[in-house]
């Protein structure tokens, strides 16, 4: 019987296009480099091959330690050199990042479901990407007026070493949370970043508002809908 709830994040419960999102994220942060007299095309590179390199994980490391060896190597940087940037990095999570709220389409729904099937007697899991620090994570719950604590666990690149869609981030999150497949439910917008637990037993909702389908893959395989129809089939679950 399913007793778990797993929320992705952005396009599912942050109402926004992700193409949208990484310009203005990469715009800002270019921003930090330059004030760190990095050259900030070089550096957003460097970013990439440090999320690149936690996608690849193979559960060896923390992702956070994936990418910081990616980006150091990239940039040639060490030491203390490495340590400025990332606490800039962090400082700029809980700040210019937030300007990235701005694109955010409005709705009541993310605010209200989590705590209202937390109260009916689901645990909810955060199953967002793993490849922020938490401080990002913090902000971008904020937004649509949540917290970490309000999840028995939030991924984030301090407490994972896989990323979707690789089966095993599934998985990972299953043996910390103590739950097996039967007992989930996946709801997210990407057809196999999220949908691809339904192939380890898991039940799962794909949201279409922001529907991510690069593979063109038939959706209606799936129970979906918006977020509104979200709301609906959520609270049509038996109370716990």
């Amino acid at each position: 019987m399913i007793n778990t709830i797993l929320f992705d994040l952005d396009g599912t419960l942050v109402r926004c296009w992700q193409d949208d999102f990484v310009k203005t994220y990469f715009s800002e942060l270019s921003k930090v480099f330059v004030k760190l007299n990095l050259d900030p095309k070089k550096a957003i590179n460097g970013v990439w091959a440090g999320t690149k390199a936690m996608i690849k994980n193979d559960g060896s490391a923390l992702n956070a330690q994936r990418f910081w060896d990616a980006f150091a190597e990239f940039m040639e940087l060490e030491g203390e050199q490495l340590k400025i940037v990332e606490d800039s990095c962090d400082r700029f999570y809980t700040n210019e990042f937030n300007v990235a709220k701005s694109l955010i389409q409005h709705s009541d729904v993310p605010g209200r479901i989590v705590p209202e099937m937390t109260k009916r007697g689901y645990d909810i899991i955060l199953a967002t990407n793993p490849v922020f620090p938490p401080c990002a994570l913090d902000s971008r719950l904020e937004w649509i007026g949540l917290k970490q604590s309000d999840f028995i666990l939030a991924t984030h690149y301090e407490n994972s070493s896989f990323c979707k869609p690789n089966p095993n981030y599934y998985k990972e999150v299953l043996a910390k949370t103590d739950k097996t497949p039967e007992q989930c439910l996946m709801v997210g917008n990407h057809s196999v970043e999220d949908m691809c637990v339904s192939e380890l037993g898991m039940s799962v909702f794909l949201v279409t508002d922001f529907l991510e389908n690069d593979a063109d893959i038939d959706i209606n395989m799936f129970p979906n809908g918006t977020i509104d129809d979200m709301e609906t089939f959520l609270l049509a679950l038996p109370v716990l």
